[in-house]
């Protein structure tokens, strides 16, 4: 129930579904009892007070009516149920993408892409057996068999009794065989996403399992998890089947005591026809909204299995933010680390420290090389100042004031960034160049583009700037795709510049180009490289080597090449490797 209540107060649209689901239940539970009186007074007065057809003609328009709005009640009940479904799912779907933005690709990160992916789609779906199905057979169920047991009691006290006491035991079971089938479900839920994880790392992996010849391996994990999931799967259909079982035959006892019941007491002459016919007739409807949701339970049982995880996501708390100021974020003259740590933190392991007490300045016109061995702390310096993470120390300094007094938003307005692995979307060459600026004219996409050193490329193809890419870039090369990010880099025109190994992918011809167009850019930005092939920074104003954390040399290349420290190591190693891939 406390799913339940968080789905409600997610989903503020379905308060009026609430409101003309609650008029329909009480509109259907009247139709019953009234439809049923109809068929016994016809059956009174044609058998019994031997009247003509003509004399009830009035009284079966009037059944007919009651019959028709019957059964148009549910078909309009499914209508709302439906509309609403959709909407809620909708509201969920946003506020579940809205978290995930806003925790950012610290959190993403750590997650698998299937997993997320099957929660946000086939979980939010699974949403709908709950709020087109279960929500509004809770509240027929909670309401017809009130108003058929007042009728009931109103026209006889006894059967009244045998009803009231028959009820509860359908529920008792319910509940109990639903534990199971709920411990069952959530069981089935997480293989069906680990199944979805799976198969996403295998499709996305495909030419390198094919390389080393892998593919039957993994096809042999993929169908133990399959058969896990068939398992699972088949568990949960047996006690749903059983529960079906038990309601039918729960129902079906109940109706039999009060047809026995009600038998003897008419042989014996001790109730009238009229009022004994009516019970028969109200006591199947009594039960019948008890078998359904029964029903509907297990079939919305995946709904509460998805919520679980829809919840976790919407309670992962966001990264600790200082309020922010509503004065404008000047551009930047410069940006200053002081004394900066951060620590990597999972839940039952140690902190592991990334960043210790990292200090260094970067002014506007300069170009800051960032170097280290692998697991030194580039990356996390880049992601602080990305602000995908908050510092754990320290303070990052724009202008001399605190980053964290400017909004995120703010913030990133002012830096461009290209990563290592850079992500392209399934849009065309222009949507995609176009994620650096959305307001840019066409002029300024082709400017950028020349700029990255791919305009020619592009001209070259058949539908130019229009041409689809494929999901990410799929229809590029490596060099390719670098060029086009860097291209929207250059169109966001940012004052900060992040280039994460962003020359890797390009040909030396292309990569000096690309340098060129960078040192251009230095006047007026700050740039940061982080590198691993370091023929890329020589030219850097200040080179800051990272090692374990920590900020170990600073300087520029010939400074750090004469100090003979960790920096001349690592361009030694680069040089030999340089030399073994020319051999």
């Amino acid at each position: 129930m406390k799913i339940y209540r968080r789905l409600f107060r997610y989903t503020p649209q379905v308060q009026l579904y609430l409101a003309c689901t609650i008029g329909i239940a009480l509109l259907t539970g009247l139709l019953i009892v009234a439809q049923s009186y109809g068929i016994t007074q016809v059956i009174q007065h044609i058998f019994l007070d031997k009247q003509t057809l003509a004399q009830v003609t009035s009284l079966l328009l009037v059944l007919a009516a009651v019959m028709l709005g019957r059964a148009l009640l549910p078909w309009f009940g499914e209508f709302i149920a439906g509309y609403t479904a959709s909407k809620a799912k909708t509201s969920i779907r946003e506020r579940v993408m809205k978290r995930l933005f806003a925790l950012g690709p610290a959190y993403t990160s750590g997650e698998r892409s299937g997993e997320m992916a099957n929660t946000l789609t086939e979980g939010i779906e699974a949403l709908d057996a709950f709020f087109s199905q279960l929500l509004p057979q809770m509240i027929i169920t909670m309401l017809v068999p009130v108003i058929i047991l007042i009728t009931v009691f109103a026209c006889d006290f006894l059967s009244g009794i045998v009803l009231l006491v028959t009820l509860p035991v359908l529920p008792i079971f319910m509940i109990l065989i639903g534990k199971a089938a709920d411990a069952m479900t959530k069981k089935q839920w997480r293989l069906m996403n680990q199944m979805s994880a799976h198969f996403l790392d295998v499709l996305q992996g495909l030419t390198t399992l094919k390389l080393f010849d892998r593919s039957r391996a993994q096809s042999e994990i993929i169908e133990r998890i399959s058969e896990r999931y068939r398992v699972m799967t088949m568990k949960v259909l047996r006690i749903a089947f059983l529960s079906a079982f038990v309601m039918e035959l729960g129902a079906t006892i109940s109706v039999a005591l009060v047809a026995v019941e009600i038998g003897l007491r008419l042989l014996y002459g001790l109730m009238p026809f009229d009022k004994a016919f009516l019970i028969l007739l109200l006591a199947p409807e009594y039960f019948q909204p008890l078998r359904t949701i029964g029903t509907r339970f297990h079939a919305s049982m995946n709904s509460t299995a998805a919520a679980e995880r829809i919840f976790d996501i919407l309670d992962t708390p966001l990264p600790e933010q200082k309020p922010a100021t509503t004065e404008p974020l000047p551009s930047p003259e410069t940006l200053r680390f002081e004394d900066v740590s951060f620590s990597y933190r999972q839940e039952g392991e140690e902190p592991r420290r990334a960043l210790v007490d990292v200090s260094f300045t970067a002014r506007r016109g300069q170009k800051i090389a960032i170097v280290g061995p692998s697991g030194a702390g580039k990356s996390t310096l880049a992601s602080l100042l990305l602000r995908f993470m908050e510092l754990e120390s320290g303070q990052i300094l724009v202008n001399e004031t605190p980053l964290e007094r400017f909004s995120v938003q703010q913030w990133r307005r002012q830096v461009a960034w290209i990563p290592q692995r850079p992500y392209l979307f399934d849009a065309s060459i222009a949507e995609n160049i176009r994620f650096g600026r959305q307001d840019a004219s066409m002029e300024e996409v082709i400017q950028a583009a020349k700029q990255a050193g791919i305009h020619d490329f592009i001209q070259g193809l058949p539908q130019g700037y229009e041409t689809p890419i494929g999901e990410r870039g799929a229809r590029l090369s490596g060099g390719q795709i670098q060029r086009l990010s860097l291209a929207r880099a250059f169109l966001k025109q940012a004052p900060i510049l992040l280039l994460d190994e962003a020359t890797a992918n390009l040909d030396s011809q292309h990569e000096e180009r690309i340098l060129d167009e960078l040192s251009a850019l230095t006047q007026d930005h700050i740039l940061f490289i982080i590198a691993h092939r370091l023929n890329t920074v020589r030219q850097a104003n200040r080179i800051l080597v990272l090692d374990e954390g920590r900020l170990v040399e600073e300087g520029t290349h010939h400074e750090l090449v004469e100090q003979n420290g960790l920096y001349r190591e690592l361009l030694a190693a680069y040089r030999r490797d340089e030399k073994e891939v020319e051999a």
